[in-house]
């Protein structure tokens, strides 16, 4: 046998199994999932041509996690899928018979189990075999109940994941540093403080009924099933006839959802079943999957080869990322010319060199900008002695748990950390300033053009300047000036918002807003007891009393505005405003004393949040979640086996149409 063969299927063994590690695990990513199928692939290959499979070979066992805490047996083993990026692979696999296509998403598989309708375990996936019990952090994960409906035994597997927004905003407001959500998501599941991971928002959406007591043999309806116990289950299609038209069709309309950014979760591809779970248990287990159980569909990564510019340091947050910059190629309908090169780590891993080097490029899973390979390096990679901010002095910092070398600012001042928070300053849901993105924000930060909030209102300074600038012109300009103008007038709430103050986002800022004029909100935050030898009232307790904030964000609002740099910003940037407090109360009755949840599409109503304001104006309130409290649901499809539907009718709350609210509640509203 080929020595050189067993040499490379040795060191694929050791590189995949390093990598699974660190991605099941929380830590550093060691390679991209396109490098990882294709070395996955190719030591498939060489297995099949030698017919020899070494211990420890990726291709026969379930990746795993390796939380540490109490371990615990699955009831039932949670095998993984096959994989494939043909759409014939999955139509032969179907044999015509009909398939459910729904997201594989992207974090960590919990199998939780419940008892006599009451939660008794919550389980990591482990080895598929094994796992840890972490039931102590139930509560603290979104969307795992701690009491169903049903009263028989019930297993059910889910992924827990964060959602994009989530993952940027608690970047933001913790400076910590992950690659992605689902590093974020694997990461947090071995910490010990409940509270701790409650503030990473994660949330469980099951995947899979794996077992109940009653007799239902349709994927299709147990997953209903899990709906109508209250669970938001993963998003799915019926492929009912399924060739090589209705699956592509299928296919491509998760895809668009994945390239428009429509879904909020991350995901690695799409998960296809049969529809007929009987059926499904006759495979037999091959490897380390079962063949029958289910199919795993990744996109094809498109691929391009480009040259290397140059390599670009940009702050954010913590770190100061290289950013590969390169002769511009087109990628699934873009153009791409800039892709990041996440660490120190990872340009010494891929080879990256100086101008000139060639690479290769892709969109992983459609949507980001990476390099996979260096095909020829040319010239050195060096890392920067200064800032390009503030030109402080940098450091290499080596991560104790995963060795990753990530350059940092020592300046704890520099503008660049600032960068997140200027983001959602900008954002439609804060100042609503048009033109100006993350990226735009990048370059007015390492121009020293911006610093702190108020200097935006400043830019005007520069407007020769950057109709100059690469991608802008005069127009672009122009536009971004009358933008900043227009957003000089703003709402208090959205001012509020905008500041980035932790764990404060629109419904607190309302909320508090309802209670306290703005100037009195600051007041009340930072004023100090007139006797001296009393106490400052405690921050927890300054706006605790007031409904929906509690102590947790009361005393985030407070010790924001009692850092005197805070105070300082605030109040300059308060000097190019012009403040106004819409009138929230109530204009009418006709809804007083009724709380109703909304959920589905609007067609009367310009969209729901505008349903939602008449509710309030008329005296009513909206909920997000249907419960004992709840007056009616409001859905289009009253008919639906949706879980809030499901939960209404499990309490007797009445599910009304938009028809029929309007012609209690309301009447029609004026489209302009």
């Amino acid at each position: 046998m080929p020595n050189d063969k067993i040499l490379r299927m040795e060191q694929l063994v050791r590189e995949l199994n390093e990598a699974s590690d660190a991605y099941y695990n929380g830590r550093a990513e060691q390679m991209t999932d396109y490098e990882w199928d294709q070395r996955f692939d190719e030591l498939k290959a060489l297995e099949n041509e030698t017919g020899t499979t070494l211990p420890d070979s990726p291709t026969q066992k379930v990746s795993e996690d390796t939380i540490t805490g109490q371990k615990e047996e699955h009831e039932f083993a949670a095998l993984s899928l096959a994989k494939t990026k043909q759409v014939s692979d999955l139509v032969k696999w179907a044999e015509e018979r009909p398939i459910w296509i729904s997201w594989k998403l992207d974090g960590l598989t919990l199998v939780v189990t419940y008892d006599n309708g009451k939660l008794t375990k919550v389980v990591t996936r482990g080895n598929g075999h094994i796992g840890t019990n972490i039931t102590h952090l139930a509560r603290s994960i979104n969307g795992i109940q701690q009491t169903i409906g049903y009263q028989g035994h019930t297993v059910i597997r889910g992924e827990a994941v964060i959602s994009y927004d989530d993952f940027e905003r608690f970047l933001m407001e913790s400076g910590e540093d992950y690659a992605n959500p689902r590093n974020l998501a694997s990461g947090s599941l071995t910490l010990k403080d409940p509270d701790e991971v409650r503030q990473r928002h994660i949330q469980w959406i099951p995947f899979t009924l794996v077992y109940t007591e009653e007799d239902i043999v349709s994927w299709g309806v147990r997953m209903a099933w899990l709906d109508a116990q209250g669970f938001t289950t993963v998003e799915r299609e019926l492929v009912e006839h399924p060739d090589e038209g209705s699956v592509e069709a299928s296919l491509a309309r998760f895809t668009q959802k994945v390239t428009s950014r429509k879904n909020p979760f991350p995901v690695d591809g799409l998960v296809v079943c049969y529809d007929d779970t009987d059926y499904a248990q006759t495979g037999s287990v091959t490897g380390h999957h079962a063949t029958r159980a289910g199919f795993a569909f990744k996109w094809q990564d498109e691929s391009a080869d480009t040259i290397l510019k140059e390599v670009e340091w940009s702050c954010a947050a913590s770190t100061i990322s290289p950013v590969a910059i390169f002769q511009p190629v087109e990628l699934e309908g873009t153009t791409v010319k800039r892709a990041s090169l996440c660490n120190i780590s990872e340009c010494e891993r891929l080879g990256i060199g100086g101008p000139g080097t060639q690479l290769s490029v892709i969109k992983a899973n459609k949507i980001i900008p990476k390099v996979i390979k260096v095909t020829q390096s040319i010239g050195t990679f060096s890392v920067p002695n200064e800032c390009p901010v503030c030109h402080a002095s940098t450091q290499i910092v080596v991560s104790e748990a995963s060795g990753t070398k990530t350059l940092h600012c020592t300046n704890p001042d520099c503008a660049a950390k600032q960068l997140r928070k200027l983001a959602r300053f900008v954002s439609k849901e804060g100042m609503n300033i048009d033109g100006i993105s993350e990226q735009t924000l990048s370059k007015f930060i390492n121009l020293g053009w911006i610093a702190e909030y108020a200097d935006i209102y400043e830019l005007r300074s520069h407007i020769l300047e950057l109709s100059r600038m690469d991608g802008f012109g005069e127009k672009s300009a122009s536009n971004i000036m009358r933008s900043i103008d227009k957003s000089r007038e703003v709402e208090a709430h959205r001012l509020l918002y905008a500041l980035n103050i932790p764990l404060c986002g629109l419904d607190v800022c309302k909320r508090l807003l309802s209670a306290y004029s703005l100037d009195d909100l600051v007041n009340e935050a930072i004023k100090q007891s007139d006797d001296l030898f009393t106490a400052q009232t405690e921050p927890q307790d300054v706006f605790a009393h007031i409904d929906g904030i509690g102590p947790e964000k009361s005393a985030q609002f407070v010790l924001w505005f009692r850092n005197n740099r805070n105070l300082a910003r605030y109040r300059r940037l308060l000097t190019k405003l012009a403040v106004t407090t819409p009138d929230v109360s109530a204009s009418g009755d006709k809804c007083a004393g009724l709380t109703f949840v909304i959920t589905g599409d609007v067609h009367h109503y310009k969209n729901r949040n505008e349903l939602k304001a008449y509710i309030e104006s008329q005296g009513g309130k909206v909920a997000s979640a249907v419960s004992g409290s709840t007056s009616y649901l409001i859905n289009n499809d009253v008919t639906s086996t949706s879980g809030k539907n499901k939960k209404a009718q499990q309490l007797g709350i009445p599910i009304i149409s938009e028809d029929d609210f309007i012609a209690q509640y309301a009447t029609v509203p004026t489209t302009e």
